[in-house]
């Protein structure tokens, strides 16, 4: 991989990450599709068309549903969801820390129960790493606890220094993993992940550490759990500055368009959210005015596209009326059409905020975008 910061406005970089998959430009929105489909009936074609640079899929619901190993046979997961761009594949670790009440964490790894027949399952960090070798993506995620929040300063310490053992491992099983004959990516990248909750002094502590690993990229996890906007932001002001300059930083789980332009003011390069997605299917949509609720009986006549001016498949040929009258009427287009929105506009965004930066002006293109946000006139 190489990573290259082709300019800076403040904190904030404009980079270029180059994979074996392609070239990213950072900052970037990684659209999720967790089990390698974007929920919402969303192809690769589609994502293409709406501008989509990174596709992320889920190690724990792929491996529980179809299973790695027969996405190994067919080829990896690039050629089974027909997708020539990067993919990430994040560790399992959040999926597997969430079922509190169906798992038990030991040195070696996690011992938890299936959510979907409550079969046993076993993953540590080398289990992780197979299976993301199997799947083949691009960047595969270091598997890491996720602590709960709040918790305290005890148990954030010894979940932390577990973590950086297992990273360990993963970095160790990643290289083994990466010399075989019969792996599919041969090239698989691997980042690391800093945890810490809100303690500033154990996330510095992390962030160090890692740092002296020689990771390929870097994530900041465990937020957006439960604190606080401010709380997220102080961690980036603390965190950031200590984690390599020459290799991204991934921001995981955020967020709003307010999460990601603060977070791009702080050097973060990799963003990834279900919010665009998962809104997108309930009617909620967003603008540059604010976000919509399409399910408003305001908009049964209104035969505007959801933004003027968008460039989507939605807003260049439907009106808000015919997609309330989808959404009303429970029919799939409706949905569909609404995610695309909502992804364009995301990817949309990022490509404004990469513009802004190679212009140096990314501090009032924040300041106008957020301002937007807050006008709700649609």
């Amino acid at each position: 991989m190489n990573y290259k910061v082709k300019t800076k406005d403040g904190l904030a970089k404009r980079s270029e990450v180059t994979t074996v998959h392609g070239t990213i430009q950072t900052p970037v929105f990684m659209n999720v599709g967790t089990v390698a489909a974007i929920k919402g009936a969303v192809s690769t074609d589609d994502l293409k068309e709406i501008n989509c640079q990174v596709e992320l899929s889920n190690t724990y619901h792929l491996h529980v549903r179809t299973g790695d190993k027969v996405i190994k046979q067919l080829g990896g997961l690039h050629k089974f969801m027909v997708w020539d761009r990067p993919i990430l594949t994040d560790s399992g670790g959040f999926q597997v820390f969430s079922l509190s009440g169906l798992r038990k964490i030991k040195e070696e790894g996690v011992y938890f129960s299936s959510h979907i027949d409550g079969s046993k399952i076993f993953m540590g960090p080398e289990e992780s790493m197979q299976i993301q070798s199997n799947l083949a993506s691009t960047i595969a995620m270091a598997f890491d606890e996720c602590p709960p929040y709040p918790a305290t300063r005890e148990y954030m310490q010894a979940s932390v220094d577990r973590t950086t053992r297992w990273l360990i491992r993963c970095k160790d099983e990643m290289n083994r993993l990466n010399s075989l004959d019969d792996t599919i990516n041969k090239e698989q990248l691997l980042f690391g992940i800093n945890q810490g909750g809100t303690y500033n002094d154990i996330r510095i502590e992390h962030a160090k550490t890692i740092s002296d690993l020689d990771l390929d990229g870097y994530a900041v996890g465990g937020l957006a759990v439960g604190e606080s906007h401010s709380e997220m932001y102080r961690i980036l002001d603390e965190v950031v500055p200590h984690l390599p300059e020459n290799k991204p930083t991934y921001l995981m789980g955020v967020g709003t368009p307010e999460n990601i332009l603060e977070s791009v003011d702080r050097g973060v390069d990799f963003f990834d959210c279900v919010y665009p997605s998962r809104n997108g299917r309930h009617g909620h949509v967003y603008t540059n005015h604010g976000k919509m609720n399409l399910f408003n009986a305001k908009y049964l006549l209104d035969s505007r596209p959801i933004e003027e001016g968008c460039n989507c498949p939605a807003c260049r040929s439907y009106s808000r009326a015919y997609i309330r009258h989808l959404l009303k009427a429970k029919e799939m287009l409706g949905m569909r059409l609404c995610v695309l929105h909502n992804l364009y506009f995301y990817n949309t965004m990022m490509q404004e905020i990469r513009d802004a930066i190679d212009t140096h002006n990314y501090k009032e293109y924040k300041k106008n975008k957020i301002e937007g946000f807050t006008q709700n006139n649609n």
